[in-house]
């Protein structure tokens, strides 16, 4: 199992990251919530991990903070909650929006993430409850960021990178396109867009 990942970022387009560890580049996917706290690209940085193995693919999976990961892993144990769908249960949500949707049996909240019916939305409530005080008091440890690394360019579109993000997390693409272009987009980076997206903002 790999425990976490320490190297240059070289890479960003939510959901899917490149960390060039000592000249080996690992892809990794990650939640908003880790992408909104990203440095530069070419910075140094340290992501606690988890690995998916699958018959086709092995996925790995990162976060800024090993809480994070904890939620990710618990999430991932109920019924009916894959991976990728736990990531776009992080994305669209803080921990302590989700511990509120938990404790006040919010369903309503949890069902407007692309990909949580009715049912998973109580089947998460009912198995999360007694799991989140364990969560909540997770240590807490964020990225590692070190001064004086070059840079490496890319031309970016920040808001066709946000709308393909979206995407990514489970809205269909007219849904995806309509959120973005609620929003105000000049000057903004594409982790902002999607946080506003995400927000529902009209910004």
């Amino acid at each position: 199992m790999i425990g976490f990942l320490r190297g240059k970022l070289a890479f960003k387009a939510p959901p899917l990251l490149m960390l060039d560890v000592n000249g080996v580049g690992y892809e990794i996917e990650a939640p908003m919530t880790t992408f909104y706290n990203l440095p530069a690209i070419g910075a140094e940085i340290m992501l606690h991990t988890h690995l998916v193995v699958r018959e086709d693919a092995h996925i790995l999976f990162g976060f800024s903070t090993d809480a994070d990961r904890a939620m990710f892993r618990t999430l991932i144990k109920v019924n009916g909650v894959g991976p990728k769908l736990a990531l776009t249960i992080l994305s669209g949500q803080s921990a302590e929006e989700f511990h509120r949707c938990v404790h006040n049996n919010d369903t309503q909240a949890l069902v407007r993430l692309p990909g949580v019916g009715k049912k998973t939305a109580e089947r998460l409530i009912i198995e999360m409850r007694d799991r989140l005080p364990d969560l909540i008091n997770a240590s807490d440890s964020s990225e590692l960021p070190v001064a004086g690394v070059d840079k490496i360019q890319f031309v970016s579109n920040p808001k066709q990178e946000a709308i393909s993000a979206l995407c990514s997390l489970g809205y269909k693409p007219l849904d995806a396109g309509k959120m973005v272009q609620a929003i105000n987009v000049e000057g903004k980076s594409c982790e902002d867009i999607i946080r506003l997206a995400l927000q529902g903002s009209v910004r």
